[in-house]
């Protein structure tokens, strides 16, 4: 019995989604902590982002005529969600100045 290659994409390419998700239910596990509300946001914004990037290199190896789109979502999920965490960063130093 010999695996083709496109047994071993669709394997690789569904590991992929499957850690996304893992990666997502984890980041969302996080919120049921004691801990402050800041350290929830960001364990929650870099979990779904490296989940939606898993998942979106999964969709990629299934789906190689979708290429570029599916790259711009990758790199539009990096930039956006990076960009929200130093704006809730700065948010909330800026907060605790001003008591």
């Amino acid at each position: 019995m010999s695996i083709t290659m496109t047994t071993l994409v669709h394997i690789l390419s569904y590991i992929c989604i499957l850690s996304g998700l893992v990666f997502w239910f984890w980041g969302t596990s996080a919120l049921l902590t004691k801990r402050s509300v800041l350290f929830k946001l960001h364990s929650l914004s870099v979990s779904d982002t490296l989940g939606s990037i898993a998942i979106i290199f999964g969709l990629v190896l299934l789906r190689p005529k979708e290429l570029p789109l599916l790259i711009l979502a990758i790199i539009s999920l990096a930039l956006w969600n990076t960009m929200l965490c130093y704006v809730l960063a700065y948010c909330s130093s800026s907060t605790t100045k001003k008591k």
